[in-house]
């Protein structure tokens, strides 16, 4: 048997049926779904961008480099600081730009 088994039917202007369905598509979820997470208190979050699980991928690679460095670093009781230099830029580089494209301001509830 069916888990949800009562429908209700809701009437929108075209302005409200456009805005839903949108909120919907941006958060990868059905209409329905959007719905009922709102009935649930809870308010469905955006996808991250596409290119997002690229730029996550990219910060992990940078991590991997500062971590061999600092392991080089303890082993050898030396660091190469032109080497740790550079990564660290690009990791705060890599940091500024993933959150940029992840943040986005959320209106605050009343």
């Amino acid at each position: 048997m069916r888990n949800r088994n009562v429908k209700i039917q809701v009437w929108l202007s075209k302005k409200e049926a456009e805005n839903l369905q949108k909120k919907a598509k941006r958060s990868h979820i059905s209409v329905a779904a959007y719905l009922r997470h709102l009935i649930n208190d809870l308010v469905p979050q955006e996808s991250p961008p596409l290119d997002y699980y690229a730029m996550a991928q990219q910060l992990y690679r940078i991590g991997n480099n500062l971590n061999q460095i600092a392991q080089k670093a303890h082993t050898l009781n030396v660091i190469d600081v032109q080497r740790y230099d550079a990564a660290v830029t690009q990791f705060e580089a890599a940091v500024k730009e993933i959150t940029e494209a992840v943040v986005c301001p959320r209106p605050i509830k009343q």
